[in-house]
């Protein structure tokens, strides 16, 4: 496919979500201006727009104004075709309707990105070594996870996190709903977050959500022994065009979002090679049932 088809095909392939469109629009806009040889300040310049708005447009960072990516085109020389490809691109990409926009301005940007992607994600798959992943928590267990001192939310500010935690997981309960892949480190099912009785009610909400026909629960056991794949936890958010996969890496020290091809490589085969090393759904669960037990008999 050329990279004028892969832009086209955004209209033909199905519902594509405007964040997806917009990263389609940075990536070819990106490409077209190293095609043409232009730095993005000498790109800015030429298009009558600052350099950084250039940078923001490749990057999918915020709106979108379709005239600019008309003269951004006309600079680059993009034929006629594609460059009204890349218009219609840039009209479609404005998020007015998803759940988390009236929450917009009280959520820092990378929250905002990341809520966007996952509800355009039509595959999701997770390792996560620390706790259940959010899509899968409990309210109890989520409310149970314990600020690190220093970052603490005010006690609205809490409350709006929960509502948002659980208005996320609404994505599972699409008519077509995403795949979710899990793989979660055995010490997740050990690990008590708020109280016995908290736990045997996340391991019975995990019993239940794993017999959902589009989500895969695997346990990577103590018994498999340490890998370097496994050292932290991430997320990959995909849909039709692996190209657009973006992984995810929540630090201390703030929120990764890496979308470069080699990064993208990289997690999927980490992905791939843990879930060969995790147990099958099944013994997962057995797994799981066991580790419920030691928390009801501990309650």
């Amino acid at each position: 496919m050329t990279d004028k088809e892969s832009v086209t095909a955004d209209k033909s392939n199905g519902p594509t979500g405007p964040t997806a469109r917009r990263r389609q629009l940075g990536i070819r806009l990106r490409a077209l201006r190293e095609t043409a040889g232009l730095t993005v300040e000498q790109a800015g310049s030429a298009a009558g727009m600052s350099s950084a708005n250039v940078s923001r447009y490749e990057r999918a960072r915020g709106g979108v104004r379709w005239n600019q990516v008309d003269q951004l085109c006309r600079v680059y020389q993009a034929t006629d075709d594609e460059r009204r490809a890349l218009i219609d691109l840039a009209k479609r990409s404005k998020v007015v309707d998803g759940w988390w926009v009236p929450y917009a301005g009280r959520l820092p940007s990378p929250m905002r990105l990341l809520l966007a992607i996952e509800d355009e994600a039509s595959r999701i798959n997770q390792y996560t070594a620390g706790v259940v992943p959010g899509l899968l928590q409990t309210l109890e267990y989520a409310s149970a996870i314990k600020e690190t001192p220093g970052s603490e939310l005010p006690p609205d500010d809490v409350t709006d996190y929960l509502s948002m935690r659980m208005k996320r997981q609404q994505i599972l309960a699409r008519p077509t709903p995403p795949t979710l892949d899990v793989i979660m480190d055995e010490s997740v099912l050990h690990r008590v977050v708020g109280s016995p009785g908290t736990m045997t009610d996340q391991l019975d909400h995990l019993l239940q959500r794993g017999r959902d026909p589009h989500i895969d629960i695997r346990v990577l056991p103590f018994a498999a022994g340490a890998y370097g794949a496994a050292l932290s936890s991430f997320l990959i958010y995909g849909g039709q065009d692996p190209s657009l996969d973006v992984i995810f890496i929540e630090t201390s020290a703030g929120s990764l979002f890496l979308e470069e091809p080699e990064a993208q490589a990289q997690y999927a085969r980490a992905s791939d090679f843990l879930r060969r090393e995790a147990l099958d759904p099944d013994a997962s669960a057995q797994l799981i049932a066991e580790a419920r037990k030691m928390h009801m008999h501990n309650k």
